[in-house]
């Protein structure tokens, strides 16, 4: 059956089968989420014809985005997001519908890559996603130390400023200094304005027993370098108090996180610290010594990236070794994709071009998403995810993709 994917023109349906979909608590203030940073043209639907009249079949939306890569140049990316089949609909086709769609709407709009945030980890892969990004969520204890004797002059010269993130102009200073950050930390996504304008967006349901989300800022000469969101929660054992700071992304360099984590690992009342997204190679774990200088360490995957045109993607980034690799790649997704491509690296900059010549590797498109940040790929093979016929091709290739530190994870979107 040919399922046809359209432009949603109805806000209110669109929004009552997300609701259906993803079952939470339903308040007034669900419409200004979709409002906010998920324009109207972004928004698309599949209706079948047996389907219910009042709901869609199934629905995702794009959000506008940008993204840091290796080399320091922030693209446009496609912010796959809102994705959602009716219960009714499921195992009929309409996911796979929605995601060919969505790949070729990127495709004619110019944009190269798409990424997202997996909510269940075995769907995305199929569809060409590659795990690009491994997050910690990280617990440390009051008063934690933190050793960076080579930062101690730069951190002395910034202060620490806490304001509630509701507040007139936070936001926008929020994503300004974001944008001034990312071309040190590729991975990093920016959301437009009115998605930072969503992330302050806090209703009174999301605010039961809780405290507003607050923003420390570290700042450098009157001059914001590096930001954190954070909220508390009381809690008080044996008359004596505990409770818990849950601290989001770091933003900033390396001088402004230790200011930052010495601050919130520091605030009254508290007794632990919960960082819920810290990179593979945030310097947060080498101050403390290690993992088990923590209290607790979990490994969740962040960032999936998609490459929507492998030819074009190719060029964006930089590239820390040369290579020089002809590639079978697997895309039934996006067929402009498929085929074999010489996959070339010279003096960091990137080029793919169609070939006829003999394949040194067989690969599934999700493997080239994956190491598109730098994230290593190397043991896919051992994994039997990649098939090599010249031995040594895969390592040139894994070699050349790796960045000499992990992205960074991103805001969930």
């Amino acid at each position: 059956m040919s399922i046809d994917v359209r432009p949603s023109e109805d806000a209110d349906k669109f929004l009552a089968t997300d609701q259906l979909v993803w079952f939470g608590e339903v308040t007034d203030a669900d419409a200004d989420h979709l409002r906010l940073g998920l324009p109207e043209d972004q928004r698309f639907a599949v209706d079948l014809p047996d389907g219910p009249d009042d709901l869609h079949s199934g629905i995702y939306g794009v959000r506008p985005m940008e993204m840091a890569l290796p080399g320091g140049d922030l693209v446009p990316i496609a912010g796959l997001t809102w994705v959602g089949v009716h219960p009714d609909a499921r195992r009929r086709g309409v996911l796979t519908a929605m995601m060919t769609d969505h790949l070729a709407r990127s495709r004619d709009a110019g944009t190269a890559i798409s990424a997202l945030h997996a909510s269940e980890a075995a769907i995305y892969g199929r569809f060409g996603y590659g795990l690009a990004v491994i997050t910690h969520q990280v617990d440390l204890g009051r008063g934690t130390t933190f050793t960076a004797p080579h930062l101690e002059d730069e951190v002395a010269g910034i202060t620490t400023q806490l304001v509630t993130m509701s507040a007139p102009g936070v936001r926008e200073r929020m994503r300004a200094c974001q944008l001034a950050q990312a071309p040190a930390f590729p991975g990093t996504i920016v959301g437009s304005a009115d998605f930072f304008e969503l992330l302050g967006h806090e209703t009174a349901e999301q605010l039961r027993d809780k405290e507003p989300r607050r923003i420390l800022f570290a700042r450098r000469d009157g001059e914001d370098v590096g930001f954190v969101g954070l909220r508390r929660e009381h809690k008080w054992d044996n008359a004596r108090p505990s409770g818990t700071v849950t601290v989001g992304t770091l933003c900033g360099g390396p001088a402004a996180r230790l200011a930052l984590a010495r601050r919130f690992v520091d605030l009254d009342l508290m007794g632990s610290t919960k960082l819920e997204n810290v990179g593979v190679d945030d310097p947060v774990l080498a101050w403390v010594g290690g993992p088990r200088g923590t209290g607790d360490l979990k490994t969740w995957d962040s960032t999936w990236i998609r490459l929507v045109d492998l030819e074009a993607a190719w060029a964006l980034r930089r590239y820390e070794d040369d290579c020089e690799v002809v590639v079978e790649v697997e895309d039934r997704h996006a067929p402009w994709n498929a085929g074999r491509w010489r996959l070339s690296v010279s003096a960091g900059a990137g080029s793919a071009e169609r070939t006829e010549d003999a394949a040194d590797l067989t690969l599934d498109v999700n493997v080239l998403g994956a190491g598109y940040l730098g994230h290593p790929i190397g043991a896919r093979l051992r994994a039997g995810l990649v098939a090599e016929h010249r031995p040594g091709a895969y390592a040139e290739l894994a070699r050349s993709m790796r960045t000499l530190v992990a992205p960074e994870p991103s805001i969930g979107f």
